[in-house]
């Protein structure tokens, strides 16, 4: 057990030292430590999700257990570490959580440094429950951002945007883990088929109340994509908001399509069976890696139709490429629709990522037009909240092209979807929805 402790230490601190995915990370790990028992696999993503989720009061507690004292970033990695076992592992008891993590410094770190981390963690045990939190009528961002552990500066944002009870919706929503959701492949199988093979091993699975293709599965001790009805390409691991953007794209048999900034393809492969796999994408990546995923993803799933196409998209040329029926902007984007899966994000932004992101985005719609044909359809789609990269972009294009036509973008989904209308825009959240929080609007080039 120790030394899932220990791994996990090393995972955070490399993520402190330099910015990396979690779940990479985690992968590598896990996949070097095959004889890991389930359990103790478990226990590694609950440590390295828990601390990064969670890091903003746990580094609030550790102001308060050490006045303010400068820290080593190594230091105050095993700190987290341990107060997150003490504070939120409620099968770990707290004494247990105070040895383990003082074993790991022993292991890391001077006898110095061993007696520190144990004083620490014994004085937040003697506090118990008796903390001096913040005063929300006093300074309600602190305690917005100590509470819902965000960063001071997106506490102010989301307090000024949304009162104070919305905020705190929002915000304490991105703590909560996000559910595993799949999406049917109809050329190969049917949601009653997927649902039925999950339950016959007794595990949760249920039809989404919102997309008719899509499952909800409950707590699972297994890699999806190791089991059966993955590996026979009867499913792809993807969020309910992220099947709606090649919803609304709506892509007809033989249509002409085009993806760009495909990543690992799971809105490119989505596109390919609601086209039937009849017609051509051509899938625009910048990173070679991801294009070996997406066509992996491609080929599973049997689809023929996509081309992958390795290129920056502001340096593509329709007089190269031609024109077509339909075109995706999958903007790159400050990712904060996605905290409950990636909570590092929250740590690696800051309070003008936005409006930066939002250059690259106008910049990378405005290039997206030139490839949609007259009468074609340009869809532009980001997994964030923040009104300069969604609704600030999308309104910046409709006043500056004139000859395009904003269409309703709920208006092209099924019935179940229609909540999800914000105007004329599509706009999910994960305290209403359940789902990612998605931003995705529509055009269509006038002829």
């Amino acid at each position: 057990m120790d030394d899932v402790r220990s791994l996990a230490y090393r995972l955070l601190l490399q993520m402190e030292k330099r910015a990396a995915h979690p779940d990479r990370l985690l992968r590598v790990a896990l996949g070097r430590s095959p004889s890991l028992e389930p359990r103790d696999r478990a226990l590694l993503t609950e440590l390295v999700y828990g601390v990064l989720r969670w890091r903003q009061r746990l580094d609030w507690h550790l102001e308060v257990l050490t006045a303010g004292k400068r820290l080593d970033s190594d230091v105050r990695v095993l700190l987290r570490l341990g107060l997150y076992q003490i504070f939120f592992l409620e099968r770990v008891p707290a004494h247990a959580a105070v040895h383990a993590t003082v074993e790991v410094a022993k292991v890391a770190h001077g006898q110095r440094t061993v007696g520190f981390v144990n004083a620490v963690l014994r004085q937040a045990l003697r506090i118990g429950d008796e903390w001096p939190w913040p005063n929300p009528k006093d300074d309600a961002v602190l305690w917005l951002s100590v509470m819902t552990s965000h960063p001071v500066w997106y506490a102010e944002y989301a307090l000024k945007r949304w009162g104070f009870d919305e905020a705190r919706a929002v915000l304490s929503a991105n703590n909560e883990p996000a559910g595993t959701t799949c999406r049917v492949n109809v050329l190969k199988a049917d949601r009653d088929q997927v649902i039925q093979w999950f339950r016959e091993r007794n595990m949760s699975a249920e039809p989404s109340s919102l997309v008719p293709q899509a499952v909800r599965l409950g707590p699972i001790r297994m890699d999806v994509a190791r089991c059966e009805p993955y590996e026979h390409g009867w499913i792809q691991v993807q969020d309910e908001a992220s099947q709606l953007v090649a919803m609304v794209v709506d892509p007809q048999p033989q249509d002409r399509v085009l993806d760009l900034c495909a990543g690992f393809g799971g809105k490119t492969t989505h596109l390919g069976i609601l086209m039937k796999n009849q017609g051509e994408i051509v899938a625009v990546e910048r990173d070679a890696w991801k294009l070996e995923e997406l066509q992996e993803n491609a080929r599973r799933q049997g689809l023929g139709c996509v081309r992958t196409v390795e290129a920056d998209v502001m340096e593509l040329n329709p007089d190269a490429t031609g024109l077509f029926d339909r075109v995706l902007v999958d903007a790159p984007c400050t990712g904060f629709g996605v905290l409950r899966r990636n909570p590092d994000i929250k740590w690696r932004r800051g309070a003008r990522s936005a409006y930066r992101a939002s250059l690259t985005q106008k910049a990378f719609l405005r290039q997206a037009a030139r490839f949609v044909r007259r009468g074609g359809i340009l869809v532009y789609a980001t997994c964030t909240v923040f009104e300069l990269e969604n609704q600030g972009v999308a309104d910046d294009f409709s006043q500056s092209f004139t000859t395009w036509n904003r269409e309703s973008a709920a208006e092209v989904l099924p019935e179940t979807c229609r909540g999800v209308a914000d105007g004329p825009y599509v706009v999910t959240w994960p305290h209403r929805h359940g789902t990612d929080g998605f931003f995705i609007a529509r055009w269509r080039r006038l002829s």
